[in-house]
């Protein structure tokens, strides 16, 4: 199975009130650039894509509206499907509550926003638009292929689920698009195919407090540093940074906007993820 076969996490989105704000605390933070998807609607609907550092290709988007009315400050995960449509109805039928229905931007993709059961938001998308679909897609495959040869400090290079319900999230993922789960103790690796983790999933449950949440994470040359830079300039740490037992340098912070992201460094004896995407 391909990287871009459907029930993979091919792309993360900020939904926010405020763009400028989300992009003047990860712009100077991970090195990323924006520039306005040429798809975006006229009807007032903002989408800015985010390219990581010294790459092409984006890896993700900041969505929003002129003026922010009705924006709800936001971060998910975004999914590929092959029939957004049917898997909305299908995944409603596994408990997911359905946010936005199959909706159509532009002439490209079809795309739907929804909550898994535990409350996390995540998205699905499929091709409209076959020729220009694939032409997008195969840039984003390009830029994956880069970051498991020469990852980059600022990429998007995994993703991790937290929940206090593991059984129900495994569950749930598992019947919603065949993900695997695998590892014992509080932190498992998520596989959505492929022979290697592309994420992971962290055991609450055994916290008290702990929150559920679905966040990007991304790669730092100094996790301990960035970390720092990031809660001088208005975030929060929740965790870390520490080493995990793998031996990668992690940190899970909630950017100014209350979106948690994480932070890690790529560790070369480890194939979790190192392995990301």
């Amino acid at each position: 199975m391909s990287f871009m076969s459907p029930g993979n996490v091919v792309w993360f989105e900020f939904a926010t009130a405020d763009p400028q704000a989300v992009k003047d605390f990860y712009g100077p933070l991970l090195g990323w650039t924006f520039e306005l998807d040429p798809d975006s609607s006229t009807d007032g609907n903002i989408y800015l894509r985010i390219l990581p550092p010294g790459m092409p290709w984006p890896m993700g988007a900041i969505q929003s509206r002129e003026g922010g009315t009705g924006v709800r400050e936001a971060s998910n995960l975004s999914i590929l499907s092959t029939d957004v449509a049917g898997d909305v109805e299908r995944l409603r039928g596994l408990g997911a509550h359905v946010e936005v229905p199959a909706t159509p931007v532009g002439d490209v993709t079809v795309f739907a926003r929804l909550r898994d059961p535990r409350g996390n938001v995540f998205s699905l998308f499929s091709q409209s638009n076959a020729a220009r679909f694939e032409d997008r897609m195969e840039s984003t495959h390009q830029q994956m292929k880069q970051v498991a040869v020469e990852p980059r400090p600022g990429m998007f290079a995994w993703f991790e689920i937290g929940t206090s319900d593991p059984d129900a999230t495994r569950s749930f993922y598992s019947a919603a698009f065949g993900w695997r789960f695998e590892g014992e103790g509080p932190y498992q690796s998520i596989l959505t195919g492929g022979p290697y983790p592309v994420g992971g999933l962290h055991d609450l449950s055994g916290l008290e407090g702990g929150a559920d949440y679905a966040m990007p994470c991304f790669l730092a040359q100094d996790v301990t540093a960035l970390a720092a830079k990031a809660v001088a300039a208005g975030a929060r740490v929740e965790q870390g940074p520490e080493t995990v037992p793998d031996g990668c340098h992690y940190a899970r912070l909630l950017d100014p906007q209350g979106n948690h992201f994480g932070l890690f460094s790529n560790n070369s004896n480890s194939n979790s993820k190192e392995s990301a995407r």
